[in-house]
């Protein structure tokens, strides 16, 4: 069963996720459990329990939602999903009480947190990203508590389709697409570095389209994989050395939390840094292709809400989300010597500069 599978890929991936732990991303260092006090809560629960009972039904619900790690994009997800559940409990007349978890990119805190929801008898679990929503689906098994997980890039590869109580939204990459975009700037590509890391299941299926569509062109690649801050740092340095015409990051936590540490030596030897999130731009990289991720924080608390008060016994494994839109570092543009009007062409272009989030 996939459960059980997913139960032993988690237990050979708690080493891996111990090391990641000691990562983290520049916003989290020196936090070791989750936290007593959860940020971004709803408004006074007495006060809004109060409200819905005068204009509403007067149901309570409660939703854990829980960060894999912090970073822009994450972020972005969860204040989108708290901002809708918040909308829902007024439209509907009822409460929501929320709470927001990060689990430090760190498989036994996740587990904490996910452990704590279910005894706290939440309605709903939102984990966001792929580890925790790996994690969140084996803390619910039992209990079958709905898991709606959002930015799953392969929900498939993951193992998180096929089981009744799992569904959510995906934000899978147009791999060919952000290869386009790269032959459309600089037509003369020959080699391009492949970064990212064994231990993501979002890198699998997008570096392997990545290896397919580069075989199809006649363009070489090299690959470098990491699991650590300082492993990235060294992978683009061999890239660096090895003199790729541009590199290619899917949507991989890993490396995007080493971002900030890798962009400026990528952008001196002028590689452009091709990616699968926005928040890798904000933090550097020069551009990517994808979705919206308010968006999706947006559909993903619609289905919490779905399937707590209708079930889910009508739900597709998962929700794609739609992307298209491109997102430039002009910073980094500027750096590198590129004009990206190219871009303005082949979709709606949004324009960043970096920031250390």
């Amino acid at each position: 069963m996939k459960k059980e599978t997913l139960k032993k890929l988690l237990a050979l991936g708690c080493a891996t996720m111990m090391t990641l732990s000691m990562m983290g991303c520049s916003s989290s260092k020196g936090e070791e459990a989750p936290p007593q006090n959860p940020a971004n809560t709803t408004e006074d629960a007495e006060s809004q329990e109060e409200t819905s009972t005068a204009n509403g039904t007067g149901e309570v619900y409660k939703i854990a939602v829980v960060k894999q790690m912090d970073h822009a994009s994450l972020d972005e997800i969860a204040n989108a999903v708290i901002a809708e559940l918040d909308a829902i409990a007024a439209d509907k007349g009822v409460t929501i009480e929320h709470e927001l978890y990060s689990g430090q990119n760190d498989q036994t805190t996740l587990k904490q947190i996910g452990d704590q929801a279910i005894v706290d008898n939440v309605d709903a679990i939102i984990p966001i990203a792929t580890l925790a929503a790996q994690v969140m689906t084996v803390c619910a098994e039992d209990s079958q508590t709905p898991v709606i997980f959002a930015a799953i890039s392969d929900p498939a590869a993951a193992e998180l389709t096929g089981i009744d109580y799992v569904t959510g939204t995906s934000d899978a990459l147009n791999t060919a697409f952000i290869f386009d975009m790269m032959l459309a700037q600089n037509p003369d590509v020959a080699n391009v570095g492949l970064l990212y890391s064994l231990s993501e299941p979002n890198s699998v299926t997008p570096i392997a389209d990545a290896k397919a569509y580069l075989d199809d062109k006649g363009i070489s690649y090299t690959e470098q994989t990491a699991a650590t801050n300082d492993e990235v740092i060294s992978a683009a340095s061999a890239l660096i050395a090895e003199g790729v015409d541009a590199i290619f990051t899917p949507t991989d936590n890993v490396i995007m939390s080493a971002e900030l540490a890798i962009y400026e030596d990528l952008a001196a030897a002028g590689i452009p840094h091709y990616t699968g999130a926005d928040s890798f731009v904000r933090n550097g990289a020069f551009t990517t292709c994808g979705v919206n991720y308010t968006d999706l924080g947006t559909k993903t608390a619609d289905l919490a809400y779905s399937a707590i008060t209708e079930g889910m016994a009508d739900m597709d494994d998962y929700y794609l989300t739609e992307g298209g839109i491109i997102t430039v570092n002009t910073e980094t543009a500027s750096a590198l010597s590129i004009d990206y009007s190219v871009f303005s062409d082949m979709g709606e272009v949004v324009e960043v500069t970096t920031t250390e989030d």
